[in-house]
């Protein structure tokens, strides 16, 4: 086997290692999907429970953890928002 085949053999798996990896990435737009619906579930969830607590069929801690919980995932929207709205900001400060 000469040099150049070895190269050539190299580089291509090499190649098959990147597109697999590639393949393996979740798109931009499956990510935010999933994200917010798993944001959605999560304040439903925690609504229901705190509809529970107030019927009287949910406890005392159930409650606080659904409080804490949608406190939690109301905060990470907000976070994320805040950097997607940074990023914008800054992708407009750019020269063209």
């Amino acid at each position: 086997m000469n040099i150049s085949s070895a190269l050539a053999s190299d580089l291509y798996a090499r190649s098959r290692l990147l597109i697999q990896a590639e393949d393996t990435q979740p798109d931009l737009a499956k990510a935010a999907t999933a994200f917010a619906q798993e944001f959605a579930e999560t304040l439903d969830r925690n609504e229901a429970t705190a509809r529970a607590a107030m019927r009287g069929e949910a406890d005392l801690h159930s409650l606080i953890e659904a409080l804490t919980s949608t406190q939690n995932a109301v905060e990470t929207v907000a976070a994320v928002r805040d950097r997607v709205v940074e990023a914008y900001q800054e992708i407009l400060r750019m020269p063209v």
